[in-house]
């Protein structure tokens, strides 16, 4: 048996094969100097020796575990510590980790419900997994979802306690659908000042007194306040590469085709809710 011919030096497009990259991604090593440029041939042409296919295999190995390239090149330089690189390392994975968990959650609950709702937070889908299937229209998703991207997981929580409400209630679901056919109604055709306006408004601020007192008697405000708690005390970070926004931006890049005499009809409900909880 003979072995096959064992070259002394090969150039990059081989070293590139047997470490399992590009000749791009060894061109940047060289570039930013974690790996030094090797002898040229005749022809000009990198030709890599023993030890250069050694530390490339190193650097593809601390790379495909998540080190910075930055980081592996001290690695090679003498008397180096890594240990704070490695920690920082480690706690990325674990946070990587415990995201794609979640994604994972998300996905096994979406399959067991039939729907998106999943795809909310923890905080919100566990307040409101009890219900039978269906009990939850897509219309109200859909507004658990604009919730929760302006106000947090808290406030689609709170959200959610109204279409609990509204679910288990059928004379309060009743009256919500009639009244938001009615607001609905109040089209660019209405002045903001037609007296309809104001007589919607009181309607719903009778509306939603009815609601706060089935939620109050539900215990639902109470467990809130306990979530409430939990949440601040694991408060985490914003998922990653979505921006900081305060509610008043977020709604303020929300679109929504309301007249003007719908605005108007919803805060005048706001007002008029609002001088009754004084009142009380």
């Amino acid at each position: 048996m003979h072995l096959p011919v064992i070259p002394r030096r090969v150039k990059i497009g081989d070293a590139a094969a047997f470490a399992g990259t590009t000749p791009r991604a060894i061109r940047h090593y060289h570039a930013i100097g974690l790996l030094p440029e090797p002898e040229r041939g005749a022809d000009d042409r990198r030709r890599y020796g023993y030890d250069d296919m050694i530390r490339l295999l190193w650097i593809r190995k601390m790379a495909d575990v998540g080190i910075a390239l930055e980081d592996i090149r001290t690695t090679f330089e003498p008397g180096t510590d890594i240990e704070q690189s490695l920690a920082r390392l480690e706690e990325s994975l674990a946070d990587r980790a415990a995201v794609v968990e979640r994604q994972r959650a998300a996905v096994r609950n979406w399959r067991e419900s039939g729907d998106p709702l999943g795809l909310l937070s923890p905080l919100v889908t566990g307040r409101v997994r009890h219900l039978p299937p269906g009990s939850l229209r897509r219309s109200d998703l859909d507004t658990l979802l604009v919730t929760e991207r302006i106000f947090g997981p808290l406030g689609a929580a709170l959200q959610a306690d109204r279409f609990i409400v509204l679910a288990t209630h059928p004379e309060l679901r009743a009256e919500d659908d009639r009244l938001t056919e009615a607001e609905t109604a109040l089209d660019d055709s209405v002045d903001p000042d037609d007296p309809r306006v104001e007589e919607v408004a009181a309607q719903w601020c009778a509306h939603e007194l009815a609601m706060e007192s089935a939620i109050e008697e539900a215990g639902l405000d109470e467990s809130l306040d306990e979530l409430a708690v939990h949440e601040h005390d694991r408060t985490t970070d914003p998922e990653d590469g979505e921006p900081r926004m305060s509610a008043l931006q977020a709604v303020g890049k929300m679109p929504y085709d309301f007249s003007p005499a719908r605005l108007r009809c919803m805060e005048r409900a706001v007002e008029l809710l609002n001088a009754a909880r004084r009142t009380d």
